[in-house]
């Protein structure tokens, strides 16, 4: 498997999330397109979506209801692909969200792993590969982002950090699709800056392409310290991705 290879199959998955073709995602020119559910889609998506926006750098494919097809295929060939996921021209597609009672809420960037950098990087404390059996009861706040108890039957693979027999970091991975898996990492936070967290990622990513599965990784754009752990651990930037949901959903997170 190649760098180039990696993105191909990431680009294929996003075009099952949007119900679009892989190499929409590589032209000059935006593309609109209606979504619609596909069960090859990743696990955690609701859909269909009512706007979803990517970028793989290229151009943006939205994926979206026809009510606001027409509103969409105006603002992102209004203004340059990078201004369209950002303030303040985020601010109008916003408004014309609220109009129609939904909110922009998930936006995000994603990560895949680099070849020419990735390597399972050390720390000084003991690493065990881990399985859905020695993780079960690990479900609890502090590994909220390595494990989700929502969904407990798509996480598959973890690496723990110990100390003198004590969990201190912990990095999972969720089977979201069928090529890719989703890795997430935690660190109790007297143990941090120590380089434990790159060396879960990185060496869990390894596991997962000797398992013949893309890893991938996920962080906001204002959470440094995940982006850095992303960049030390191997990974590169891949992909953007901002997501409209109903404003009620929104305002529940808010609570």
């Amino acid at each position: 498997m190649t760098n180039q290879d990696i993105l191909k199959v990431a680009m294929r998955q996003s075009a099952l999330d949007l119900n679009c073709h892989e190499r929409d995602f590589c032209q000059q020119e935006n593309k609109v397109v209606t979504s619609a559910a596909d069960p090859n889609a990743r696990k955690y998506l609701t859909l269909p979506f009512y706007c979803n926006l990517v970028s793989y750098g290229h151009n943006i494919v939205a994926s979206v209801d026809e009510e606001i097809a027409a509103v969409v295929q105006d603002y992102i060939n209004k203004y340059p692909i990078e201004h369209c996921f950002e303030t303040p021209n985020l601010h109008v597609l916003d408004e014309e969200l609220r109009k129609r009672n939904r909110r922009i809420c998930f936006m995000a960037e994603y990560f895949l792993p680099d070849l020419k950098l990735l390597r399972a990087l050390d720390c000084s404390y003991e690493l065990k590969l881990m399985t859905p059996e020695s993780f079960g009861g690990l479900y609890t706040s502090e590994w909220g982002n390595a494990l989700c108890e929502k969904r407990k039957h798509l996480d598959v693979l973890a690496i723990g950090a110990y100390e003198e027999g004590e969990l201190i970091g912990l990095a999972g991975c969720s089977a979201d699709c069928e090529t890719m898996w989703q890795i997430g990492v935690d660190v109790l936070p007297a143990y941090r800056k120590q380089g434990i967290a790159s060396a879960l990622t990185s060496r869990l990513a390894v596991e997962v392409l000797q398992r013949g599965k893309v890893p991938f990784y996920c962080a906001a754009w204002s959470n440094i310290k995940s982006v850095r752990n992303a960049i030390t651990s191997g990974f590169k930037p891949a992909w953007v991705e901002m997501t409209a949901k109903e404003a009620g959903f929104v305002e529940n997170m808010n609570a």
